[in-house]
């Protein structure tokens, strides 16, 4: 019971966060390659949930949903936050991505735990949705949330959360907080990665507070060099 309730909670609270982001211009394209893994993964999560009910196997049904679901909010949601806002050097279309990624990962995650927590995600679906009770809703399919996808994306989201530990840890080991600004700091990846962390090199400096990102080659993922801005007495 205590675990149901802190997952309908968390679901409300990050439901509210999700719904506050607009994508900019009208734009609904998915561009932006960790928004597109979101979708990818949480396709896979529809065809396992499927799958695990088809078996009646509800238990692991919920398992697969609530796992993406924890990194969902622990991880995709504060590494883009900063570009799903638009603040910062971002482009509307790199926006949009986001803040669409978003509100089609929860359109999707509200009817997988619908037969779970039937209040908590019908009240979510009544802020956004004209189409009655979620629970006359069809259940999620992968090819809604695949369409137009670049399927080779699929690995991003994972890259994303093994180098925004390793950021964390960093900061962890100065004992600083993950709000603290950083002037510069240096990731290391294995070469066959390091070209598609790259490409979240915004992304990585928005949530990280950091002035200048480095990208350096290494056996295993690393967070190194880091070094703190200088506090002022208006800090």
């Amino acid at each position: 019971m205590k675990i149901g309730r802190r997952l309908a909670i968390k679901l409300l609270n990050a439901s509210k966060f999700v719904l506050s982001f607009e994508p900019a211009d009208g734009i609904e394209e998915v561009t932006e390659a960790v928004d597109q893994s979101l979708l990818l993964n949480l396709a896979e999560v529809v065809k396992d949930a499927t799958a695990a009910f088809e078996n009646y196997d509800h238990t692991k049904a919920l398992e697969v949903a609530e796992s993406f679901f924890w990194n969902f909010t622990d991880n995709y949601l504060e590494l883009v936050k900063e570009r799903a806002y638009g603040q910062g050097d971002y482009t509307p279309a790199e926006q949009a991505s986001a803040a669409v990624a978003l509100r089609k990962a929860l359109h999707t995650m509200l009817r997988l735990f619908a037969p779970f927590l039937p209040f908590a995600t019908d009240e979510v679906w009544s802020w956004w949705q004209t189409s009655g009770s979620i629970h006359r809703a069809a259940w999620p399919k992968p090819e809604e949330l695949t369409q137009g996808l670049d399927a080779g994306n699929l690995g991003v989201l994972e890259l994303a959360k093994e180098a925004l530990f390793g950021l964390r840890k960093a900061k962890s080991d100065e004992k600083v907080s993950m709000k603290a600004a950083v002037e510069s700091a240096t990731l290391v990846s294995p070469a066959a990665v390091l070209s598609t962390l790259k490409l979240l090199a915004a992304d990585f400096k928005a949530v990280g507070k950091i002035a200048d990102l480095v990208f350096e080659e290494g056996d295993e993922f690393a967070v190194k060099n880091v070094v703190l801005a200088e506090i002022t007495e208006e800090d």
